[in-house]
């Protein structure tokens, strides 16, 4: 039977895991995509403590909700700037982008 243990314990290796690939990583996209499996961490803990702890109340989903569309938009402002940034440099590596 899976608890609420189980559901927690994938979100926080998800969490460790895009903390540890954005440190990690020196190409662009990799640590954007690490920064989404953060946030991927964060919604299945909302998800988690709305449906075991708050039965009344949909606080939870609705945060889930506005979290996915901050990542989006995040997420597409970011690739934005760095195809703006690859068009001077033509690299992916992050180690070129120091200057802003």
């Amino acid at each position: 039977m899976i608890t609420m243990y189980h559901y927690l314990f994938v979100g926080i290796i998800l969490f460790l895991l895009g903390i540890v690939g954005s440190i990690i990583s020196k190409n662009v996209i990799k640590v954007l995509i690490c920064i989404e499996f953060m946030l991927t961490g964060i919604n299945i803990n909302f998800i988690t403590f709305a449906t075991y702890c708050d039965g009344q109340n949909f606080d939870g989903y609705i945060f889930v909700l506005f979290y996915t569309g901050l990542g989006a938009v995040e997420l597409g402002i970011a690739l934005y700037i760095f195809y703006l940034m690859y068009q001077k440099k033509e690299s992916d590596n992050i180690e070129k982008y120091c200057d802003l």
